[in-house]
């Protein structure tokens, strides 16, 4: 999500609940054929293309990559929007029915995780049961990990101990997620399983690249701590050797309290921070108020939990790649 703060993941119960009487009047008043509320149209001409629906912007672009043009991929979540917060409308729950497969991360998205047990789908792939996630320490300066998390036990949000979900910020964790991703569209489409082979691996490639550019890159570096509003760089920083403080937590929006500005103050002096880092899809007032008062930089640093026209970079290449200039401009990177 080294150490990354505030509260793991938020609980399940601020999200709304899909039931089953939500499913069967979509698809009563004919829902299914209508259009998700993402990134384009379910496919309804026969064109032999797989029709897949991705929970949100990282396991679509897994999909796309994979998949090319042999896939159809609706998005659930629109660009800009914060995917914690997800409400499904019908027609999103039926498009989960009808679909050939389902890409999505169990325990980011409750309704989501909801719907799609309901939907009955065969061909799902669940990015947090491609990979081995982690539950990160959420103490000021506690530089500790908790145990690792069971994937059965991430489902709840803000819960202690909840697994850190943001596995697709360690190009490592993605890329082993991208091949199980594969997995599930050669099975939905064993006529194309050669190419999705083929992609599979060209990405597999290009995330160790990436992977390599960030440990050559924040190899010599003055500071190794960086303070962030949204704490969803645990992964990244465990990766290499960093360490996330987080003003508060999980959620990019919630209010921190007034002890943890006053550790956070103390934090960046004993630590030589001169960033603080926001995300585009927040505000970036807390940021600017802590770096005010100590007379700090902001910068951004994109959890890219969606692609927007503020983002810094049109997909996850680039705009990881400017993740990795932000970080080595804030650590004193040679």
């Amino acid at each position: 999500m080294s150490v990354m703060n505030g509260n793991p993941l938020r609980p399940a119960s601020r999200s709304p609940r899909i039931t089953g009487i939500a499913v069967a009047l979509a698809a009563a008043l004919g829902l299914g054929t209508l259009t998700a509320c993402g990134s384009d149209e379910r496919s309804t001409a026969g064109d032999g293309k797989l029709d897949v629906v991705a929970s949100f912007y990282p396991m679509e672009f897994l999909v796309r990559q994979i998949g090319g043009d042999h896939v159809h991929v609706t998005g659930l979540t629109k660009p800009g929007q914060e995917p914690h917060d997800l409400e499904l409308k019908p027609r999103q729950v039926a498009s989960l029915e009808k679909a050939d497969a389902i890409v999505y991360l169990k325990g980011l998205q409750p309704a989501v995780d909801e719907a799609i047990e309901q939907s009955g789908a065969k061909n799902v792939a669940d990015a947090a049961s491609l990979t081995h996630l982690e539950t990160h320490g959420d103490e000021v300066d506690g530089h500790e990990h908790g145990d690792h998390g069971d994937h059965d036990e991430h489902g709840g949000h803000g819960h202690e101990g909840a697994a850190d979900p943001h596995i697709w910020l360690d190009p490592v964790k993605y890329a082993e997620v991208a091949q199980g991703v594969n997995r599930t569209l050669a099975k939905a489409a064993p006529d194309h399983r050669e190419i999705f082979q083929k992609n599979t691996d060209i990405l597999v490639g290009r995330l160790k690249e990436l992977n390599t550019k960030f440990a050559d890159g924040l190899r010599n570096r003055a500071s190794d701590t960086f303070i962030t509003t949204h704490a969803a760089f645990g992964y990244l920083a465990e990766r290499y050797g960093l360490t996330e403080e987080a003003v508060s937590g999980v959620d990019p929006e919630a209010e921190p309290s007034a002890a943890r500005i006053k550790d956070l103050h103390k934090l960046a002096k004993d630590h030589h921070v001169n960033t603080v880092f926001f995300e585009t899809i927040a505000s970036p007032a807390t940021a600017k108020t802590i770096a005010g008062d100590l007379n700090l930089r902001t910068d951004v640093l994109d959890p890219l939990e969606g692609i927007t026209d503020h983002s810094k970079g049109h997909d996850y290449f680039e705009v990881m790649e400017s993740n990795l200039t932000a970080l080595r401009k804030a650590l004193g990177a040679k």
